[in-house]
C-alpha cells in the first residue's frame, strides 16, 4: 500500500475501531477517561497544527522576513474564520451538553451529535488532505512519511474520538450496531475532505502555504473552542492536562522521526 493511500484511509480507520467499542463495553465512558481522550484528542491537534502544518507552511515559501509568514498568517485566520461561519450555519449539539448550538433545525438529538463530531472531523480531513498534496508536489518540504505520520497521529485521536461517539448514543438508547454505524460514519467526512483537498491543491499549487496555515487554524479552532473547555469543566480537570501532554508529545514525536 502506498503512503497516499495509506494516508487516506488510515483517520477513517482509527474512528471505525474507536466506535467499534460500542460492542465490547456495556456502559458510558467513565468521566475520567473521557477527560483524559479529550484532552489526549486536543494534544495531537496542537502538535500537529504546529509541526505538520504551520512549520512547512512557513517553509515552503522559501522566503525570509515577514513574507516567510504572510501565508501562514492569513491561511491560519481564514481557518479560523471557516469553522467559526460551520459553528454557526450548521445545528449541532454536543455529548455532555443539553443545549443546541447553531439555527434552530427539528433534527434529533443523535443526529446533532454526529454533526457536532463532523465538524471536528471536517478540519483533520483537510490538513491530512493538503499534507498528502505537499508531500505529492514538495517533497522537500513535507516529505510523504512526514504526512502519514500526521494521517497517524490524526488516526490514533481518532480512536477514542470513535468510541466517545458510539458509547453515548448507545447510552441514549440506541441499538449497538445503530450507535456503531453512525460513530463511524462520523468519521466519513475526512477521507472525503482528504481526497478533495487534494484535488484543490492540485489546481492551485501556489496556495499550498495557504492551505497549510488555512487546516491549522481550523483545527486550532477545534481545540480551543470545543476540546480545551470540555477538559477544564467539572471534575478531573488535570486529568485533561495529562492527556493532552500525552497527545501532544506523541504527535510531536511521530512528526519529527517520521518526518
Amino acid at each position: 500500500m502506498n503512503g497516499l493511500t495509506l494516508g487516506i484511509i488510515l483517520p477513517f480507520l482509527g474512528t471505525t475501531l474507536g466506535a467499534a467499542c460500542v460492542f465490547l463495553m456495556k456502559d458510558k465512558i467513565p468521566a475520567l477517561l473521557q477527560k483524559i481522550l479529550t484532552g489526549f484528542a486536543a494534544g495531537v491537534m496542537v502538535a500537529a497544527s504546529v509541526w505538520s502544518l504551520l512549520i512547512p507552511s512557513i517553509d515552503m515559501t522559501g522566503k525570509e522576513g515577514f513574507a516567510s509568514i504572510f501565508p501562514a498568517i492569513i491561511g491560519f485566520a481564514a481557518g479560523i474564520g471557516f469553522l467559526l461561519f460551520l459553528d454557526e450555519i450548521i445545528p449541532h449539539q454536543h455529548i455532555d451538553s443539553n443545549q443546541s448550538e447553531g439555527p434552530k433545525s427539528r433534527l434529533s438529538k443523535t443526529t446533532k451529535l454526529v454533526f457536532a463530531v463532523t465538524l471536528h472531523n471536517i478540519p483533520e480531513g483537510m490538513a491530512v488532505g493538503v499534507a498528502l498534496a505537499a508531500a505529492l508536489e514538495n517533497n522537500v518540504y513535507m516529505p510523504m512519511a512526514g504526512a502519514v505520520a500526521l494521517s497517524l497521529g490524526i488516526a490514533i485521536q481518532n480512536f477514542p474520538e470513535g468510541a466517545i461517539v458510539s458509547m453515548p448514543l448507545r447510552n441514549a438508547g440506541n441499538s449497538r450496531r445503530k450507535s456503531f454505524v453512525m460513530g463511524a460514519l462520523s468519521g466519513i467526512v475526512e477521507p472525503l475532505g482528504t481526497v478533495l483537498t487534494i484535488l484543490l491543491a492540485s489546481f492551485v499549487l501556489p496556495a499550498l502555504p495557504y492551505l497549510l496555515a488555512f487546516a491549522a487554524g481550523a483545527m486550532m479552532y477545534v481545540v480551543v473552542e470545543e476540546l480545551i473547555p470540555e477538559t477544564q469543566e467539572g471534575r478531573h480537570s488535570n486529568m485533561g492536562t495529562i492527556g493532552f501532554t500525552i497527545g501532544f508529545l506523541l504527535m510531536m514525536t511521530l512528526d519529527v522521526l517520521l518526518g
